[in-house]
């Protein structure tokens, strides 16, 4: 118990979670919040999703799945790989897994070994760090700038790479910048990746969400790319529990055995009610609510512009707006403190992401609905006025 109790001591905890606990319990007292924290789609599953699993529960399917996931849900996920984002995937290389969060889990598992570096941008999302130190290894955040989108880069890559590194972990777009890695650039860095040897992770969870220009994935670029993708999203499954990972041929077997042992399949029930997603008729209603994101954006950026706050690099996916408060006055645990207490506004600090822009970042979330934003807007400016 002694080790375990160490251990837990390098997991990263997330400011997010205090800022919902606030929250809550302002709620709890009769104080109306705004949530621009937690990055949870307002919208929840299409008639077409429920519908299914009312169905499958009354034919009694809710037992334990392949450990890889059903092969329908399979070839459906290769499919919509294909449409939607030009690559072409034999069915058998997709693990639907319990949510982003076990194909992180199961792709760590496999591929990081003890010790074992992982690059990463800072900023990025807090729990991919703890992910690989799940798995014994030691994540390294290096610092990003506006001019490089706040990705990572393939001189990053060249210029960090270290005996101890074994692989490098993006997110295009990303979580909390809301931008996405140029594909020749992405093309660039897998190249320094391969080069050395090493794996590349891409968390594709917002490449649905994606506003201007078409989506291509990783797996366009080679196909030795471990891809992580999600139910949560684009498809507004978030308490569903589940994601998939896409690996090489060559992973199929050793991560199917590490998945049916950690948890034997994803929820079945789930799985089977997820096979409505890519009906013609629910990716109109999905491809609606990216139209409605996309509109919450164009309504913020000018209003933040306006308010003073300024937003170094335009979101082009996801759903959040990574912002830069420095001629506020304050840092971002004030800010974030003063927007919740005095305007009841929740908002994230830069600290969630990584250490060298926490002092003077926000994140803005907006998962939420327009009136919600307005309003959202008009409280910042009060409380900004004084």
């Amino acid at each position: 118990m002694p080790r375990l109790a160490d251990r837990t001591h390098d997991f990263l905890t997330f400011q997010v979670m205090e800022l919902f606990k606030q929250a809550q319990a302002l709620q709890a007292a009769g104080k109306d919040i705004i949530s621009l924290g937690i990055g949870e789609p307002d919208f929840t599953a299409p008639p077409q999703v429920v519908e299914a699993l009312d169905r499958a529960a009354r034919a009694g399917l809710s037992g334990y799945s392949p450990g890889a996931g059903i092969a329908p849900l399979r070839e459906a996920i290769a499919r919509f790989y294909q449409e939607q984002f030009g690559a072409t995937i034999d069915p058998r290389r997709v693990i639907v897994t319990a949510g982003a969060s076990g194909a992180l889990t199961l792709a760590c598992a496999a591929l990081v070994n003890p010790g074992g570096e992982v690059l990463m941008p800072d900023p990025s999302y807090p729990a991919n760090s703890n992910f690989v130190l799940a798995a014994g290894g030691r994540p390294r955040l290096i610092p990003s700038t506006a001019e490089k989108r706040f990705q990572l880069s393939a001189a990053d890559v060249a210029r960090h790479w270290t005996p101890a590194t074994q692989g490098v972990m993006v997110a295009s777009p990303s979580n909390p910048t809301g931008t996405s890695i140029a594909h020749g650039e992405l093309a660039q860095l897998l190249a320094q990746v391969r080069e050395r040897d090493g794996f590349a992770i891409v968390d594709e969870l917002y490449l649905g969400l994606s506003y201007d220009g078409q989506p291509r994935s990783a797996l366009t670029l080679d196909d030795d790319v471990i891809v992580i993708n999600s139910f949560s999203k684009y498809f507004h499954m978030t308490g569903w529990r589940l994601g998939w990972m896409i690996v090489p041929d060559g992973m199929v077997a050793a991560v199917e055995k590490i998945a049916s042992s950690l948890a034997i399949c994803a929820p079945t029930l789930a799985q089977h009610a997820a096979l409505a997603c890519f009906t013609p008729a629910a990716l109109k209603i999905f491809e609606h609510r990216r139209e409605a994101f996309k509109q919450r954006r164009d309504y913020l950026l000018p209003e933040f512009e306006r308010l003073g706050i300024d937003v170094p690099v335009k979101p082009d996916g996801a759903f959040y707006i990574y912002a830069d408060i420095s001629s506020l006055g304050m840092d971002s645990a004030t800010f974030s403190q003063r927007l919740l207490l005095e305007a009841g506004v929740a908002a994230v600090p830069g600290l969630d992401f990584g250490p060298a822009h926490a002092a003077h970042t926000m994140r803005f979330s907006y998962a939420t609905g327009l009136d919600r934003l307005e309003e959202a807007v008009a409280r910042m400016g009060v409380l900004l006025q004084r």
